[in-house]
């Protein structure tokens, strides 16, 4: 077997992105009634114009469905061995797996399906996860990731500790992963978890320690809060773009590159000062990275939607370095380097 033909075996990439929107959008100026904030602050300083929101008729699963169709339109769903469920938390139901309805709405009836949940940082793992599966299991060939989010809908805009997450938005995204795809290729990647922060942001009620009941009902205890924002942010301002630029750097490098080498980053929706320090710290310009300020944040979702619109807007050529970055709750931070477009045979060490 010649070098070309393992290579082709042993390269896994990405072969094609979807996304979905539900169609109702949320301005700023609409968002500036609900929270008191004025809307020019909302637009400059926390970088949002606007967001789509879903109604109560869709759900985190049917958005992930409408970004996976987006792709298996022109890809065979039988073909597609492994479904991935990596978006919100936030689903139809609190205890429930949506990976095997959207396995079955899809018609991909020779997948396996489960779940991944790492909150906002699980598109990189999900990548890393998806080249894990394909280089350990000889007998898979196309892992389809996919990714709803409905969390919109668990801001409590009365709760002053929460409302400024107001940038929540609803949507699908989804990226089929095969093997032997030699453009487009995942490289390394790096994940850092602090778990001091395991219990600062979360929903209250519906869990264990405090189930639902009329109480927590009437206490508005089912929507995210945040226990203390002024304690958390002293610990997590130091710490969360030092974070950033740490699993980015170590991603690329993992990747066999230089921080020099990157192209573009697909970061999650940030403030628009993070986002700054960010490119900062990366040594990057503003048009080197895709930033969601139509469309807010959608959980796990943003760094897939930046790569689609990379993609759609012409953004991407062959040999750039892209870097997916992402940061969730709880606190992990995570980034997965992809060279696009080109046969790419670096081996991340």
């Amino acid at each position: 077997m010649n070098q070309q033909t393992v290579q082709r075996q042993t390269a896994i990439g990405i072969a094609a992105t979807g996304v979905f929107f539900p169609p109702q959008v949320e301005t700023a100026d609409a968002l500036a009634e609900k929270t008191g904030i004025p809307a020019d602050v909302i637009r400059d300083k926390f970088g949002l114009v606007q967001k789509h929101v879903s109604d109560s008729t869709m759900h985190a699963s049917d958005m992930a469905i409408a970004a996976g169709r987006a792709i298996l339109k022109e890809v065979d769903p039988l073909s597609i061995d492994v479904v991935i469920y990596f978006g919100s938390p936030h689903k139809d139901y609190p205890v429930w797996s949506s990976a095997p309805k959207i396995q079955h709405e899809l018609g991909a009836k020779n997948a396996y399906a489960f779940e991944m949940m790492n909150v906002s940082s699980c598109f990189p793992m999900a990548l890393k996860v998806a080249k894990d599966m394909l280089t350990a299991d000889a007998s898979i060939e196309n892992i389809l990731l996919v990714g709803g989010c409905k969390e919109s809908h668990i801001i409590d805009y009365q709760n002053p500790r929460s409302r400024f997450m107001f940038n929540f938005a609803d949507g699908g995204a989804a990226a089929l992963v095969r093997r032997g795809n030699l453009t487009n290729q995942i490289l390394g990647s790096c994940f850092i978890t602090d778990g001091s922060f395991h219990n600062d942001v979360k929903v209250p009620a519906g869990g264990s320690v405090l189930p639902a009941s009329e109480q927590t009902v009437r206490d508005r205890l089912h929507y995210i809060d945040v226990a203390d924002p002024a304690d958390m942010k002293v610990r997590l301002d130091p710490v969360s773009v030092p974070n950033f630029i740490r699993v980015v750097k170590k991603a690329v490098a993992n990747s066999g590159h230089r921080v020099e080498d990157i192209d573009l980053l697909l970061p999650l929706h940030t403030k628009k000062s993070m986002f700054h320090e960010m490119l900062d710290g990366l040594g990057l310009k503003e048009e080197q990275a895709v930033y969601l300020d139509h469309h807010g944040h959608m959980s796990a979702l943003d760094p897939c939607i930046g790569l689609h619109f990379a993609k759609q807007q012409g953004r991407l050529k062959g040999g750039d370095l892209v870097v997916t970055v992402s940061a969730g709750t709880g606190y992990t931070w995570a980034a997965t380097v992809i060279q696009w477009g080109r046969e790419s045979f670096v081996t991340p060490v």
